[in-house]
Formats: structure tokens, sequence, C-alpha cells
């Protein structure tokens, strides 16, 4: 258990499992986030400069630290980034290159499949004679539909290869995506986007079969230049998975609800055909006095004095933001300490090159830890309190899943208790939090409960500062 939520425990904002089950509460421990409040304490009112990038490139990155002063010795602090995508001076549609990806396996029979059919249709209706196109489906075996312009007549053709389909085999998922990409690379050097869509209900049992298998797989095709994303069909799909496919190949993850495939795919589409940057990675550099650091709510990867964070290709107008948590060993120094550098690398679509934007972020020491709550940041203390509200929402949807209502709706209330840290700020997310809670306890069907596990799951997504997910 974490510092942040030992000291939430002493300070009785956070009904923790040892309350629950009748055992004394920790001890207290000294406060050493300079970022949760503690009880009786002013509320932050002050709001510091953020730091911008300068680069005038698609995206800008901007950033601040939890305040302008740290504790002296072992302390924690939290880090805000945000990545912004802006519109390009020409506003045009970006051709590309795609290729759709259908289960017709035995576990997508009846509704799955017919959902997965007019979704291709509807995509199909919605793509520009300047893409070009690749359909595959698959079940034990793969087939494929060649990649080709899609003109009136090779949509006709693509239509009639889709209504052909019919369920089929085991779900050799990887076996789908490696057709698809034979198709894509074969023409990516024409176009500045190339993307693999994902229809499936998730559930692979021939090819890679384990969850990172594939999603190293879409690491990989991302790599290659190729998003990936990934669209559950079926109340029963695999969420985990599919959005860990989306996670690692840069895409979007979502779910195909009969009466929403029109309004998936016109995101989709316009998502793909309105990308300014692509192949986006954060990169975190951590001097010595860093010795943790957790990226809250999204996938990183730690290397030596750094951590990469792979996030989505990204469209005019989106943006995605970090909360980072990190734990530190500093002396006092009035100089500014660089306790973070955060660099954003991507294709510039654009421009059709390779660019980056950075920040350094920097604070003072002290042991005076007056002097450092004199000094927070108002808005990073709400960002941290939902990031860490938001940790107990995921876990509470695990446990949905799993059908422990009981543990379900303990993890509710401590993010409830996180959320009332901020209880101003955070007023909203309190307020859905509630209603997800009461449509849970009023859910009657298992059908019902994976809805609002589902519900709650994609809420943590958007609260943790991803727009991957529809």
């Amino acid at each position: 258990m974490s510092r942040t939520v030992l000291l939430l425990s002493a300070a009785a904002l956070l009904a923790v499992g040892a309350l629950a089950l009748g055992r004394p509460p920790p001890p207290p421990v000294t406060d050493t986030t300079h970022t949760v409040a503690l009880p009786d304490e002013e509320a932050a009112t002050q709001v510091l400069p953020l730091v911008v990038s300068q680069d005038t490139g698609a995206l800008s990155l901007e950033g601040k630290l939890s305040g302008a002063w740290v504790h002296s010795g072992p302390s924690e602090a939290f880090a805000v980034l945000e990545v912004k995508a802006h519109a390009p001076q020409e506003r045009r549609r970006v051709p590309v290159n795609v290729a759709l990806v259908i289960d017709r396996s035995g576990s997508m029979r009846g509704q799955k499949l017919d959902d997965a059919k007019r979704a291709a249709r509807e995509f199909i209706t919605r793509v520009s004679e300047e893409d070009r196109v690749a359909l595959v489906h698959y079940g034990t075996d793969v087939t494929v539909f060649p990649s080709t312009l899609a003109t009136p007549e090779t949509r006709e053709q693509m239509l009639t290869f889709v209504n052909a389909i019919e369920d089929e085999g085991s779900t050799n998922i990887s076996g789908g995506l490696e057709a698809a990409a034979q198709q894509l690379q074969k023409n990516a050097d024409q176009f500045r986007v190339s993307r693999i869509i994902l229809l499936s209900d998730g559930q692979p049992t021939a090819g890679l079969t384990r969850e990172e298998q594939l999603t190293a797989l879409a690491r990989n095709l991302r790599s290659q230049g190729m998003a990936v994303s990934a669209l559950g069909v079926g109340e029963d799909f695999n969420e985990n998975l599919m959005q860990g496919i989306a996670d690692q190949g840069g895409g979007f993850s979502g779910f195909l609800r009969s009466d929403q495939l029109a309004e998936v795919f016109t995101r989709e589409l316009e998502q793909a055909t309105s990308t300014v940057a692509r192949a986006v990675e954060v990169r975190l550099s951590l001097p010595p006095s860093v010795l943790s650091v957790e990226v809250m709510g999204v996938n990183a990867v730690r290397e030596a004095h750094a951590v990469r964070v792979p996030l989505y290709d990204m469209a005019g107008g989106q943006s995605a933001r970090l909360v980072v948590k990190l734990s530190l060993e500093t002396k006092p120094s009035e100089r500014p300490l660089e306790l973070l550098t955060g660099t954003v690398h991507y294709i510039d679509v654009e421009k059709d090159r390779p660019a980056q934007a950075s920040v350094v972020l920097t604070a003072r020491s002290t042991e005076d830890a007056q002097v450092v709550r004199a000094h927070l940041d108002k808005d990073v203390r709400v960002h941290a309190h939902r990031a860490l509200g938001t940790q107990q929402m995921r876990a509470a949807a695990e446990e949905m899943k799993k059908g422990n209502r009981r543990g379900a709706l303990d993890l509710m209330g401590n993010a409830r208790s996180l959320f009332g840290a901020s209880a101003a700020a955070l007023a909203g997310d309190i307020a859905e939090l509630d209603r997800s809670q009461a449509a849970y306890e009023g859910a009657q069907s298992e059908s019902e409960q994976r809805h609002q596990a589902r519900q709650l799951q994609n809420k943590a997504i958007k609260n943790f500062g991803q727009e991957n997910s529809y």
C-alpha cells in the first residue's frame, strides 16, 4: 500500500480494507506527498505557471509540479503533463491506408457476427476514393480481400466479400493482424497514415493466445508505422485485451453496440483522416534525486533513468494528460532542482518528419513543511486526487467483472472518499460515481453488471486523461 493511501487512512479520508475487516487502522505516518489535503488544512489557492514547450510543430507539451518547493529528504510529489495536438495550417482530409480485420470464429456466431458484418458494411460506405482498403476475416485460417483504392466499383466488391462471411473455426487474432499488416506494408510509403481496425470479441484460441503476446504484436506493428484500433463485439468481449491492443498499437478501443455502429465508425474514420501526429510517445528523463516514478493509469516502460509512455495517434484538438507520482530524495536547496524532463516524440504528419517538444520541471527543496504547503498548486492537487480515486474506480470495475459485489462497492467508496478530498472541484466526478454505484446496485443480471463495469472502466480511462476510448 502506498504512503499516499496510508496517509489518507490515518486522516480518515479513505475507508480501506483493514477497517472493513475489523483490523485496527494503520498508525499515523509522516506526510511526504505535500499534495494530499490534511484534516482542517486550508485549501491550496496558488496556481503555479505552466511550463510550455516552445516548439511549433503539430504537438506541444506543457506541465507543472505539485508545488514550487518539495520537502528535503525522502518525499513524494506529483507532476501533470499534457500533450496537445494543434489543428493543421490547412484543414484537409488525410487519405488513409487501412485494413479492416473481422473475427468470424465460432464464438462470434449469431448476433455478434451480424453486428460485425453490419459494422464492416458501414465502414465500406464511409471510406473515400482516396483511401486504400484491405479486408481480412479469420477463424482458424485467414481470408483476404487485397488492398485496393476504394472506388465505387471496388466498394461493391468489398460488400459482396463481407456478405459472404460465415462463422467458422477458432479465433486466430494474430493471424488476422499479421495478414492485415502485410497488405498495408505494400503501400505504406505512399500514405502518411496507416491503420488496422480489429473487430472481435477478444477471445483468442489459435495463433498467439496470451494477452502479452497479442499486445506485443500490436506494439511491433505500431513500431512499423501501423496504428492498431480494437473494437469489441458482443456483451462478453474481453475489454482488457482489446484495450491493451489499442494502447500498445497506438489506436483506439470501443464497444460496437448494434445501435451505435455508424457513430463509432464515423469517429474512427474522422480520427484517422484528421491525424496530425503519429507514433506519439512521451519520454520522461529522471535525475538521480528521483528514486521511483509511477505514471498513473497508463502503460509505461522504465529504462534506466528514463520512462517511455506510448500514446495514440492524435488528430487536431485531441490531447493526452499524464499524472506522474515521483518518489524523491533531495537535499535542501535554494536553487531550483530539475526533477523531471518530459519530451514528446512523434511523426508530424503534415511535415512528414520526426519532431519533438520538451519541458523541464523544477522545484526548490526545504526542511520547512510550512513553506512546502504554502506553495502548493491547487490544480495539480485536484489532478492527484482524481488520479488516486480513479485507481480505486478501475479496481472496482475489475471486481465487478469477477462478480465480487462487496469488493466493488468498497472500492467505489474508496474512490468517493478520495474525490471528496477535492470535493468542490470534483463534484461532477462524485455525482457520476454515485450514479454508477446506484446503477450497479440496481443491476439485476450479469449482462447489466458487465455493462456497468464497462462504463466504469471507460470513465477511468477518460479520468486518467486519455482520449482513445469510444
